[in-house]
């Protein structure tokens, strides 16, 4: 039954899915709403709570090949322009909003532990490569601005990873916890995550180079052919313990430089795949919040505002001071950190590891209403901020990341 409603509603969607996405309705919002409606209106629907392995499994491919489609897109000449804006963003910016959301995490929660609020936090800490496309992708914005958002996006999920496990081997307490390295974590999930990813982008890529040069390849087949180059990441990095994130990205990246065409054709299968298993995502997502809804409090509110204004914009413009960005630059930077799949993705890693800690209930709430929350608030300021932020550049489109003076 849940198929059923949910094929209709792609169906449904797709007839005005235009003029719906230039306005204030977008497809994870949209599909939001109907797992909403679809829980309070349908009686008899099955459970979800207790299905969190297969709903794990939907939510992590599709952000894997959401991560591989904007990595194979971002134009590294841009992003060589934009210099280390994304390597601010994801060291000194991504380091304080974790720190920051655990102090104000155990703030707000007095029941959570030190190393519960990190959970929580580090959950909360990447930004939404689908949430955010609207952004990456419109021309009005900067090239710079936008390829820095889309490297954050693509790798502060991977990056977040390390840490969340840490503070949940440390939650644990147990002797697990106490032998609880982050310097492992950080080795296992990044340094082979990077490895897998640019063997797998690096090879498979010049394999697609050398075949499509000597017209091996159907051109249909081409689509096939990038869209294992994810899905191999996917499975490696399980095998191997590291990040599929971070694989996924990094095979992108990796692939466009070697097999030209996988930015210009070969990513349809990929891209519009991924955006459907995105969806489903958000339509369970939905589910789970009608089921929820009895929990959320004021105090899980406040929790989801900090975390998607102070948490997040105080950090990013600590990060930036040395950039010397104009302010409404820093501001824009700051806002579009939609938290969305990443968090759901890593929400769910958390449930799946079983620590049943008593702070979890509270981790849980928190985590839905702030993807909530920025499903809809982002969804809905993201073509006005767009609009504003682009009557702030230069009228005559120099320097359009318009610097202060020293």
């Amino acid at each position: 039954m849940l198929i059923t409603v949910f094929v209709a509603l792609i169906f449904l969607y797709s007839l005005a899915s235009h003029r719906l996405e230039r306005g204030i309705i977008t497809a994870p919002v949209a599909f939001t709403l109907a797992g909403i409606v679809t829980m309070l209106m349908v009686p008899g629907l099955p459970e979800t709570n207790g299905r969190t392995s297969l709903f794990l499994a939907l939510a992590e491919i599709g952000l894997v090949l959401l991560l591989f489609t904007d990595a194979s897109r971002a134009d590294l000449a841009v992003l060589r322009r934009a210099g280390n804006l994304p390597a601010r963003l994801l060291s000194v910016g991504m380091l304080l909003t974790i720190a920051l959301g655990t102090g104000v995490g155990m703030w707000i929660f007095p029941n959570l532990t030190v190393w519960e609020a990190g959970i929580l936090a580090a959950i909360l800490a990447p930004t939404d490569a689908g949430l955010g496309q609207i952004v990456v992708r419109s021309p009005r914005v900067p090239e710079p601005i936008r390829e820095a958002l889309n490297v954050e996006a693509g790798l502060n999920d991977g990056l977040s990873v390390p840490f969340l496990l840490f503070f949940i081997a440390m939650a644990a307490a147990g002797t697990e916890g106490r032998e609880a390295s982050l310097l492992q974590f950080v080795g296992e999930q990044l340094g082979i995550g990077v490895l897998i990813g640019g063997v797998v982008g690096f090879g498979g890529g010049a394999l697609l180079e050398v075949a499509r040069k000597r017209n091996w390849m159907a051109t249909a087949y081409r689509q096939f052919g990038v869209v294992a180059l994810p899905v191999l990441c996917l499975l490696f990095s399980q095998a191997l313990g590291a990040s599929m994130f971070i694989a996924a990205f990094v095979c992108g990246v990796a692939a466009q430089t070697v097999f030209h065409d996988v930015r210009h054709h070969s990513l349809e299968f990929a891209e519009d795949w991924g955006q459907l298993v995105n969806l489903s995502v958000f339509f369970l997502f939905g589910m789970l919040i009608a089921k929820s809804w009895g929990d959320f409090d004021a105090i899980t509110l406040l929790y989801a505002v900090l975390s998607l204004t102070l948490l997040r914009m105080l950090p990013v413009a600590i990060a930036l001071i040395a950039a010397r960005l104009s302010a409404p630059t820093v501001l824009f930077i700051g806002w579009f950190g939609p938290r969305g799949l990443a968090s759901i993705v890593l929400g769910l890693v958390y449930l799946e590891t079983e620590k049943h800690l008593p702070g979890e209930g509270t981790i849980r709430i928190a985590v839905m209403l702030t993807v909530l929350l920025s499903i809809f608030a982002h969804g809905f300021s993201a073509h006005p901020g767009i609009k504003r932020y682009a009557r702030s550049l230069p009228p005559d489109g120099a320097d359009a990341v318009k610097q202060r003076s020293a």
